[in-house]
């Protein structure tokens, strides 16, 4: 077994290897919001899982870090972009690029964050970088497209399960399997090995966004990290939403459109009247059988690698932290 697949903790190398890239000091204001926002932290997951795969089958990871940063700076780009387009003010607790400079500036330093993600990931002297890089631009072409279903579903209220779940998976699945198989092709495992990571991580993001959908509504603001009932409040159209229009009878939906389009009522008691109506249409069991199913999913995709369940085992059991599981 790859001896860097063993870590329990991939983030203070990505720490070290974000820090370690040199920005050139002009023009003025292109590179700083760069640095700043990869300089705010957060879970590293995509690196983490581009490392881990890669180690599972080659111990040299150096040779795959210049993609892991490419994959994470590719990722704190969309996050740019999307708080311009949210007019988010804060993120992570740190005042949004756009908020810090101005608009002209998160646009700019973001598309230039997309490019230099391809560079990092050119410098990789690793087996199948031009499939790695195929793979990455196929999958920054679909976030895209997930991005725009999410824009166009905001005005709709028709949007089925199928949708969604289409949508989540372009907007944030993809980016998950696309870091999980670029590390096992860039060590250069076996084609099908590949495409199992692939759709491993896929199922492992759906349950991981859906879980979040849940969260929201119905998790521990302790353990959260955040209050709950923000996306009632903001009538995001999540799988809990979506499944409430599609299984409520005329008045019952009548009643919930008109509470996400209250803008006015108090937060606390448009939360509980939307809520009540999720329970009473049985939502949150309907919303964990549906984790549950993509959970199960990705477990027995891992079951199909070439690699003995021994090796395989510390990238299931990352899943499962990342889900909050025990197994």
């Amino acid at each position: 077994m790859a001896q860097f697949a063993k870590h329990t903790s991939w983030v203070p190398y990505i720490e070290q290897a974000l820090a370690a890239v040199p920005y050139p000091q002009k023009p003025e204001g292109l590179y700083e919001p760069i640095e700043y926002v990869l300089s705010m932290g957060g879970k590293r997951l995509r690196p983490t899982l581009l490392l881990m795969t890669y180690g599972l089958y080659k111990d040299d990871i150096n040779h795959a870090t210049p993609a892991a940063v490419g994959i994470e700076t590719y990722h704190n780009h969309t996050l740019l972009h999307d708080d311009l387009m949210d007019h988010a003010d804060m993120r992570r607790g740190k005042p949004t690029v756009h908020k810090k400079w101005n608009d002209n500036t998160a646009v700019l330093s973001g598309d230039t964050m997309l490019i230099m993600a391809f560079r990092h990931i050119m410098q990789c002297q690793c087996q199948h970088q031009a499939e790695a890089l195929d793979l990455f631009a196929r999958t920054a072409q679909e976030i895209c497209e997930g991005q725009q279903y999410d824009v166009n579903f905001e005005t709709r209220t028709d949007v089925t399960e199928y949708e969604y779940i289409e949508m989540i998976r372009l907007k944030t699945s993809v980016l998950l399997a696309c870091a999980t198989k670029m590390g096992a092709l860039l060590a250069g495992a076996p084609e099908t090995d590949a495409e199992v990571l692939y759709r491993f991580a896929e199922r492992v993001g759906l349950a991981f966004q859906l879980q979040d959908d849940y969260l929201d509504v119905y998790g521990d603001p302790a353990v959260f990290g955040k209050k709950i009932g923000g996306d009632i409040l903001c009538g995001k159209k999540t799988y809990l939403l979506i499944n409430a229009y599609q299984r409520a009878d005329e008045a019952t939906k009548a009643q919930l459109l008109t509470l996400i389009g209250n803008n006015s009522m108090e937060a606390e008691a448009k939360i509980k009247a939307v809520t009540d109506i999720y329970n009473a249409l049985d939502i949150p069991a309907l919303t964990r059988a549906a984790i549950n199913r993509f959970y199960d999913e990705a477990h027995n995709e891992l079951r199909k690698l070439s690699l003995p369940e021994s090796q395989w085992s510390v990238l299931w059991n990352y899943a499962t932290s990342l889900l909050g599981r025990n197994k």
